[in-house]
């Protein structure tokens, strides 16, 4: 008798929909399947993302050395306009006398030398207890909190990578690598900076945002280094100096 009634029952919306679904769903898996020719399609995205990243590396790159070329142009230019103009001189001495203060020259003198790093992986692939595989890795506010830091304790000149920061300097991570001044760079990320150790070291411990990320490296054993050294180089800005969006306060 149930039998009877079960085979009586006008099929639902559900009960009619679902051959379709499956229809569908064959149709999309065979279709993925003679796109791939049994290869991960996601795999390829990440290596066409790769070859692009190093594209646009080697492009600017070369366009840095394009920049470099023609700024020696224009100071020998202004040079010799120099001799023969007053007016260009003038104009030559008061650039050169802003030029330390913009980050424009190299620069010498004792300092901190700040390592920060990605914990080490395990043998076995496996997580620290209670850590998620974001907890492992150095993050955007865990260099920019550190600059910050040194920034505060009046460090006369800062580096990230050998790239002198200036007022207009950006710190940005794109996934696990560092974006600074039209360049990636991978971990381990190494902040030079001149000034006082102690002072450095004050505001490094006075820092919220250290704080936090001085727990990360205790928890799940990032690294975190800080070299005092009596002499340190940090090299010129060597980027655009035009300004494309500025405000008077």
């Amino acid at each position: 008798m149930v039998r009877t009634l079960l085979r009586g029952r006008r099929p639902s919306a559900w009960t009619a929909l679902v051959p379709v679904v499956a229809l569908a769903a064959g149709l999309l898996f065979a279709t993925s399947g003679r796109t791939a020719q049994g290869t991960d399609l996601r795999a390829g995205e990440v290596t066409e993302l790769s070859e692009l990243i190093a594209q646009r590396e080697s492009a600017i790159a070369r366009q840095a050395g394009q920049l470099s070329d023609l700024q020696q142009q224009v100071e020998r230019l202004t040079e010799q306009a120099a001799t023969r103009d007053g007016a260009v001189a003038a104009a030559q001495s008061s650039g050169d006398a802003g030029a330390l203060s913009a980050a424009l020259v190299p620069l010498t003198g004792p300092g901190v030398v700040i390592t920060l790093d990605d914990a080490p992986a395990r043998p076995d692939g496996s997580l620290p207890g209670n850590a998620r595989a974001d907890d492992l890795v150095i993050h955007q506010s865990d260099v920019q909190a550190v600059v910050n830091a040194v920034w505060a304790a009046a460090s006369d000149g800062v580096a990230v990578m050998d790239q002198r920061l200036i007022a207009t300097s950006a710190v940005r991570c794109v996934g696990n690598t560092l974006l600074l001044q039209g360049r990636t760079y991978s971990p381990p990320f190494v902040i030079t900076a001149i000034g006082d150790a102690a002072a450095i070291r004050a505001q490094l411990g006075v820092s919220p945002q250290v704080a936090v990320f001085q727990q990360a490296v205790e928890d799940f054993g990032l690294t975190f280094s800080v070299r005092e050294r009596p002499e340190v180089t940090v090299p010129a800005y060597d980027g655009p100096l035009d300004l494309q969006y500025a405000a008077a306060p």
